[in-house]
């Protein structure tokens, strides 16, 4: 009898990725796009959100966690997941929502300024945890070390799309 095959799964993080590649199994290779968030963090600026996965109006975004954020609202629950590093949400529930994100408007806005209304506290995020960016709170994030977040949203005026780059080679 021959020994059961070892796999040993591994984590990647911003210091330590190797670009994925994708294995056509059917189809035409133009129907596949892989980005590598840890990639495309590390040749961000700090807080870009980069689109990574799209389907219908929703988005996964990619975030390099570096420094303070600016604050950020929006009109409907986000969420974010640190997959590297560890990263601090601080909330504040708006006095005034829609002063400053309009009903309906999709994706997150900036904050401009400090937020007016009650602190709600903050959320210390490791490896893996998730935060919930609910609407009508304002939120900003802040790393000491740089880092990478996964923002679940819908497609806005701050998402960047970066298709042709982060699909090259």
């Amino acid at each position: 009898m021959s020994a059961a095959p070892t796999f040993r799964t591994v984590f990647a993080s911003l210091d330590h990725y190797v670009k994925g590649k994708v294995e056509i199994v059917d189809g035409s290779p133009k129907h596949y796009a892989l980005s590598n968030i840890f990639d495309v963090a590390a040749r961000s600026n700090p807080y870009e959100k980069v689109v990574v996965a799209m389907n219908l109006g929703y988005v996964i975004e990619t975030l390099r966690a570096e420094g303070t954020s600016d604050w950020y609202a929006a009109s409907h629950d986000e969420f974010a997941v640190v997959m590297d590093g560890e990263v601090e949400v601080e909330l504040v529930k708006l006095d005034n929502p829609e002063s400053v994100v309009p009903a309906g408007k999709q994706g997150s806005v900036r904050v401009g300024g400090e937020p007016k209304g009650r602190k709600m506290g903050r959320i210390e995020c490791k490896r893996g945890h998730q935060a919930l960016l609910p609407k009508g709170a304002a939120f900003r994030f802040r790393a000491r070390k740089p880092g990478v977040l996964l923002l679940q949203t819908i497609l806005g005026d701050l998402s960047v799309q970066k298709w042709a780059e982060i699909c090259a080679k």
